[in-house]
């Protein structure tokens, strides 16, 4: 069936060009956009001015002398209405249009009888012949592997995706605008690095051709960042793709876009005050209002966040005591819970995997989680009463991390000593435990302000949208079609 489609299609663009039209056109004449129109329907209709509009064909209604054809131009619809008095060619044109055309009309605007705007043709114009035909509508991409990997045909036929994706741009500009307003300065750093730093995770390996050298595609933003900071700015801003070569779930991707920002002269409870009325415009702006739902369950995002005690609700939810605590004490009650764990892992790790199974789930309304051990936390400032613990928070909703701040470390002397633990763990087999970065360190040396500094990702946005985070991805990464 298909094949006989595509060969239909074929030989209607052979007919066209025998006729000497050009079905693939360099330039339309299109002079109002279908929002314009409908915006200023009634002036256009009783002036009855002549305008022209272009877009692709969704939906065709065959009255035999009559044609209704519905079209979208990305950014609204109309329906365009094609009579045998009015259009010159008109069996060829019925002959020739099919659903994914793309097609110019000149004509006036007008109301049909059931009240429908539209806009009655005069003239008929192809501006790109479509060879393959759209599914049926949404529900026509049935398969979830299809859906994602062909994105554009979901895009062009469920107008709520391309809705959310523009409430994604919002979700972006509303961090920046919110951060230009407080005075930071936005920029670039490299994706490329010779040593990756500023999180806890596995990078992609590439090599750099003219120089002969491997680089990794950077995990976090973090370090360039800090780096500008010793540089001497006071606060800067990067929105940028990172990579992190982990697996697939509904709350992570390998590719995907975060902020970080680092503010001199602050703390994280400076930073946390900041946080808090910066998500609630966030969430404002994007969802339009601040109670989201998810699954089910209604998120309150008003107010003053509540902070919880990382130690407090992880000897509450356990029976361990993290302060007291050995290293064998956590990997015996990790076994005992089916928390799967080995040797190599260092204290840290198997605390946050023990967190994320008995405490996360339980912190469904908005909080922030303070002062973890510093073992999970290798970039923080330790707390000036208790040197075992630092001044980090995460901002965590509906059972997950939607975001993480610190008093960021500035001790050279401890943060390579820091290093050197996290070396020792990658030695012992953690892949995913930070390299030490002498060009880092040696920045340090020159001085680094007091500080805060906050990362935030776009895990938040698929929370908000109440949806897994591929779905809320244009193009996520998949196996080649043909893979099994």
């Amino acid at each position: 069936m298909i094949d006989e489609i595509l060969e239909a299609r074929r030989t209607k663009l052979a007919k066209m060009k025998e006729k000497g039209i050009n079905p693939y056109p360099s330039k339309t004449y299109r002079d109002t956009s279908i929002t314009d129109a409908i915006s200023n329907f009634d002036e256009l209709s009783s002036s009855k001015k002549s305008i022209t509009i272009a877009g692709r064909i969704l939906a065709i209604r065959d009255q035999g002398k009559l044609i209704f054809m519905d079209i979208d131009d990305g950014s609204a619809k109309i329906q365009i209405v094609a009579t045998e008095n009015n259009v010159a060619d008109f069996d060829f044109w019925k002959s020739m249009i099919d659903i994914g055309d793309f097609i110019e009309s000149n004509g006036i605007l007008f109301t049909t009888k059931k009240g429908e705007k539209s806009l009655e043709a005069k003239t008929l114009r192809m501006l790109m012949k479509s060879l393959r035909p759209l599914p049926s509508g949404f529900y026509g991409i049935e398969d979830d592997e299809t859906r994602l990997r062909q994105r554009y045909l979901e895009l062009i036929l469920n107008p709520e995706v391309r809705d959310m994706f523009r409430k994604k741009s919002i979700f972006w500009s509303t961090f920046r605008q919110a951060l230009l307003e407080e005075g930071f300065l936005e920029v670039e750093t490299p994706i490329l690095e010779l040593t990756p730093g500023g999180a806890e995770a596995e990078p992609f390996v590439t090599h750099y051709n003219a120089l002969d050298t491997d680089y990794y595609l950077r995990i976090s933003l973090e370090i360039a960042l800090k780096k500008l900071m010793v540089a001497g700015y006071e606060k800067v801003f990067e929105i940028g793709r990172i990579f992190r070569n982990e697996g697939i779930d509904a709350d992570h991707l390998q590719d995907y876009t975060q902020l970080e920002f680092y503010w001199g002269y602050t703390d994280y409870n400076d930073l946390m005050k900041f946080i808090n009325e910066t998500y609630q415009k966030v969430v404002q702006n994007v969802t339009g209002s601040l109670k989201t739902d998810w699954k089910g369950t209604e998120i309150d995002w008003s107010g003053v966040w509540p902070k919880v005690d990382y130690c407090e609700i992880f000897k509450e939810k356990t029976g361990l005591d993290l302060l007291e605590s050995s290293d064998d004490d956590l990997y015996k009650f990790a076994k005992s819970s089916n928390i799967k764990v080995d040797e190599k892992l260092g204290r840290g790790r198997v605390i946050d995997l023990i967190f994320k199974k008995f405490c996360r789930p339980s912190l469904i309304q908005p909080a922030f989680l303070v002062n973890p051990p510093i073992e999970i936390e290798p970039l923080a400032k330790r707390m000036d009463d208790d040197d075992r613990r630092v001044y980090r928070f995460q901002v965590v909703a509906c059972g997950s991390e939607l975001g993480k701040g610190f008093s960021e470390a500035n001790d050279p002397i401890d943060e390579r000593e820091r290093f050197e633990a996290q070396m020792d763990l990658r030695e012992s087999g953690d892949a995913e435990a930070q390299m030490l970065d002498e060009d880092f360190l040696e920045a340090l040396e020159y001085g680094m302000p007091t500080m805060s500094g906050f990362g935030i990702s776009e895990r938040l946005f698929a929370f908000l949208m109440n949806k897994p985070i591929r779905e809320t991805v244009f193009f996520p990464s998949m196996r080649r079609k043909n893979q099994q």
